[in-house]
């Protein structure tokens, strides 16, 4: 009798996956600006061994217009290992891609030929905002009741609160609203978890009308945007508690608890603090019987000589603010790729100790002033710069696309922000480019590439059940 196995791509423990068979294929979700034709999903060799790596290898098109495709996930994931979220036969082959301006939320079928994605269903705006409540579906993340969506608005569009939207794992229909009692939450960012312990984490960004059209200047120096972590019982679907971490600390973003499901820490980028336009990372952690935060890395802005060269959001205080818009932590914890799309560089840090991060190799690639080309077109200035970072189970491959949301391209890039895409090596001695592997300009057919998500999963896709 044929036994019903597990999806081979899904993990009990990050020992497991870290020594899983590389990636060979990865999807972008890339999107046009002005929404004049459809977004898509392009799909890119990165098998080193074959003759097409670094190329643009399959594409799929959206059936309309206007949606931004932003973050988007798998379906399912190593959660679906623990005894207490059993699903352990559903498989890894959708990609659920939300549209952040359009609300829409599309399923891709990646398993009947990889390099083709088929849309195999859409949910229209209308059904999450009945269903859920929310619009602006943001992140995607496979989990123990479903998969869970963070959306940044309510169902009206524009305000929020915003918050999280269940989708059953194998028919994708909107089941409801997560939150049972919300507690003082109201924006909305990423979500994930400490799926061990029952505890699941928020972060806050701003409403679709605080975002949506840009920086707000007003918004910014007055504090508005959002500056906490929420704190829930992930069973109960209760709010916990909030740690703000000062309102100087404007919006507070990516989530990267750690992968050990025995740890109780992750860590948060937060973009910018008003005071001094730097940039931060901050390790979250237990404090006796309640949740605490601290800052362990701060990234200073740098000055430029002549500040008329820079752009207008950013003129009047002379210099480039590093701009941390992604973390992402390797899966055997030891390493955090911090991307500073501002300035144009990609740090890593030793995270060993959590508390006490040691920088451990740095590389520039665009940036608002440096505009650094990527070796392997040394006479090409970039714009743009490491937005969205991925990071294979091994940790030895690290890919980034440069641009983060269409408006606030136009505003810190107003000469257009560009497309391109970069793989950087990781070695214990540094990091450095892949000479190879760097589609740019038409690769991408006139779209700019958002997010990559790494075929059978990659550092921040999976949560694992055991140690």
């Amino acid at each position: 009798m044929a036994l019903w196995k597990p999806d081979p791509t899904f993990y009990a423990s990050p020992r497991d996956a870290v020594s899983a068979p590389p990636e060979k294929l990865a999807y972008v979700a890339a999107f046009d600006r002005a929404a004049a034709r459809p977004d898509a999903i392009a799909v890119l060799d990165v098998d080193p061994d074959s003759a097409a790596f670094g190329e643009v290898v399959g594409w799929t098109d959206l059936p309309g217009t206007g949606d931004e495709l932003h973050h988007f996930g798998w379906n399912a994931c190593s959660s679906a290992l623990c005894p207490y979220a059993p699903h352990p036969h559903v498989e890894r082959r959708y990609l659920i891609v939300p549209g952040l301006r359009s609300s829409r939320i599309h399923v891709f079928d990646t398993k009947n030929d990889p390099y083709k994605p088929e849309l195999v269903k859409t949910l229209e705006a209308e059904e999450l905002a009945k269903r859920a409540g929310y619009s602006r579906p943001h992140t995607v993340h496979c989990g123990p009741a479903g998969l869970y969506v963070t959306a940044l608005g309510g169902a009206g569009g524009a305000d929020g609160p915003g918050g999280i939207a269940l989708l059953d794992h194998t028919s994708f229909e909107v089941l409801g609203r997560w939150e049972v009692d919300r507690g003082p939450q109201y924006f909305a960012y990423d979500a994930w978890w400490h799926i061990a312990h029952d505890v699941l984490v928020t972060s806050e960004w701003g409403t679709p009308s605080m975002v949506e059209d840009g920086v707000v200047a007003d918004l910014l120096l007055g504090r508005k945007y959002g500056h906490a972590l929420h704190f829930w019982d992930l069973r109960k679907r209760r709010h916990v508690q909030t740690v703000d971490l000062g309102d100087e600390h404007q919006m507070a973003l990516e989530l990267r608890p750690a992968h050990d499901p025995t740890k109780l820490y992750g860590f948060v980028g937060v973009v910018v603090s008003v005071e001094d336009l730097s940039a931060s990372v901050w390790v979250w952690h237990r404090d006796g019987d309640a949740w605490a935060a601290k800052k362990v890395i701060s990234i200073p802005a740098e000055p430029v000589a002549d500040p008329e060269t820079l752009p207008p959001v950013v003129r009047p205080f002379g210099a480039v603010p590093p701009l941390v818009t992604d973390i992402d932590l390797s899966v055997d914890d030891q390493w955090l790729y911090v991307s500073c799309w501002g300035t144009g560089e990609l740090r890593r840090y030793d995270v060993s100790d959590p508390f006490a991060p040691v920088e451990a190799g740095s590389v520039r690639i665009g940036g608002i002033a440096g505009r650094t080309p990527h070796p392997a077109a040394p006479d090409v200035p970039l714009s743009g710069g490491p937005q969205m970072v991925e990071v294979s189970r091994d940790g030895t491959r690290v890919y980034v696309t440069n641009s983060l949301y269409g408006s606030w391209d136009d505003q810190f890039y107003p000469d257009g922000v560009g497309a391109w895409m970069a793989k950087l090596d990781s070695t214990p001695e540094g990091l450095a480019f892949d000479e190879r592997f760097f589609p740019h300009g038409d690769a991408f057919r006139g779209l700019r590439p958002h997010q990559t998500r790494l075929q059978g999963g990659d550092a921040s896709s999976d949560s694992y059940c055991y140690p």
